[in-house]
Parts: structure tokens; sequence; C-alpha cells
């Protein structure tokens, strides 16, 4: 009888970068790649942040400043460098407020960010990956909200819906490449960006009732998907949605 091995999670002789690296998801995806065996880079336009957390991940880690929303910066930092296998596109913001208060400053940061600055990120990774002939796996950050709808989230809403459409794309384009990709679709992760959002009582037990399994998310409840996408694990993935919520959307 043979029987069935379950394909590596393991990351060796892999490179992958990681935007927005320097704290909470970026960071906890930078080491979950690393401590798999990958060499990681660790992009994000805090020079000093990054560099600390580079030299604490360790195994090869190095730290790049660069300002994602600079595009054509975004596309001579890829230029420069051998193809990477694995892409987490995770660098973005949010400005929450009723729709009726959103001005024109708020849109254009918000999805200027998390949708063109995530595009042309993806973009540039991808075009390197086809010219080296290099398989691989883009991970975008996405959101629970990029799959249903939440107060004083309109300009959130709008860019995380447009991440899942363009990732769906974005896998039909790249599969003959070799190329996978796919989103991870958070619930409410505690980070520092977050945390004050925390510190209103009544919006964290309106957030709470809302996770099924009772609590807010950790950067580490990310690391697992971060890795499964990254890894051999998930050959068959491409064009989906890797949603770790809690049980908010299943409602």
């Amino acid at each position: 009888m043979i029987v069935p091995q379950t394909p590596s999670f393991r990351l060796d002789g892999k490179r992958a970068v990681v935007t927005g690296a320097g704290r909470g998801i970026g960071l906890a995806a930078a080491a979950a790649l690393a401590q798999a065996g990958a060499a990681v880079t660790l992009v994000a336009r805090s020079a000093g942040e990054i560099a600390d957390a580079a030299s604490a991940i360790g195994n090869g880690a190095e730290a790049v400043t660069l300002d994602v929303s600079d595009i054509e910066a975004v596309a001579a930092f890829f230029a420069a460098r051998d193809p990477f296998h694995v892409l987490v596109n995770n660098a973005g913001t949010n400005r929450p407020k009723p729709m009726w208060d959103v001005t024109e400053a708020d849109y254009d940061a918000v999805l200027g960010l998390n949708v063109k600055a995530a595009f042309f990120v993806a973009q540039a990774c991808a075009k390197a990956m086809i010219a080296g002939g290099t398989k691989g796996s883009l991970i975008h950050m996405g959101s629970q909200m990029g799959h249903v709808g939440g107060p004083n989230r309109s300009l959130y809403c709008a860019s995380k819906w447009a991440m899942e459409g363009m990732n769906k794309s974005f896998a039909l384009d790249l599969a003959p490449h070799g190329i996978r990709s796919n989103t991870i679709a958070p619930t409410f992760i505690e980070t520092p960006l977050t945390k004050p959002m925390f510190e209103d009582a009544a919006f964290k037990a309106s957030v709470l009732s809302k996770i099924k399994l009772g609590r807010i998310g950790t950067p580490e409840d990310l690391m697992g998907a971060v890795l499964f996408l990254a890894s051999d694990a998930s050959a068959l993935m491409t064009g989906t949605s890797l949603v770790v919520d809690g049980g908010w959307t299943a409602e």
C-alpha cells in the first residue's frame, strides 16, 4: 500500500516579501515565513521598525524601506531583485466613519493604499516571477469586510471587496504561469493600529457579539493561514479567500 504523504509546509530555499511588515499582521506573517525556512524581505515606510523586526526574526531576513504607494519605487524594487516565490500583500489602512462624513481625501487614502498600491505591488512581483519562470504564491491581506458590510466601514469594505475581485482575476491571469493568488480575510485583529478602537467598551462588545468564538483575533491567529497559502500544502488553491473570522460571516 502506498500511503499518501502530507505536502510540505516548509519553505526552505524560497524567497518571500511582506509589505507593511513592521508590526501587527505583517510582522507575524514575516515571522511565520522565516520560521518555515524562507528568506524574508520586510518592506515598510518605517525604516527603524522593520530593521529591528528583521534582526529579531533572523534567518537572513532583510529590511527594505519602501513606500508601496510610490508605484515607480515599487517597480524598481522588484526589478532590482531576483524573483520572489511568495508575496504577502499586507500594507493597508482604514478611516472608519459614517459614509456621509467621508471626504475625497479619505477615499484617496484608503482606496489608494488598499487597492491601487496593492494592485501594483502584485503586478510588479508577478512580472518578475513570470520573467524568471518562477512559480509561487501571492497572498493578499483582505478582510471579513470584503465579504460582508459593516457600519462606518464604507471605504474599507469598498477596498476589500475590490481586493477579492482583483484576486480572482489575478488567479486566472497567473495560473498558466504556475503562480497562485489568494486572500486571507481576518476578523478584527488586535494590533497597534486597532488597539485604540477596543478601548471603546461599546465597540468592543459589538465586535465580540459577532465573533462566535468569543474573542478578538491576534496576529498569531493568521500565521498558520499565511504559511498554508505560501506552501505546497495549498498547491491546488487559487482565486479564493481563506476566511479567518471566528464565525463572523457564518451568520
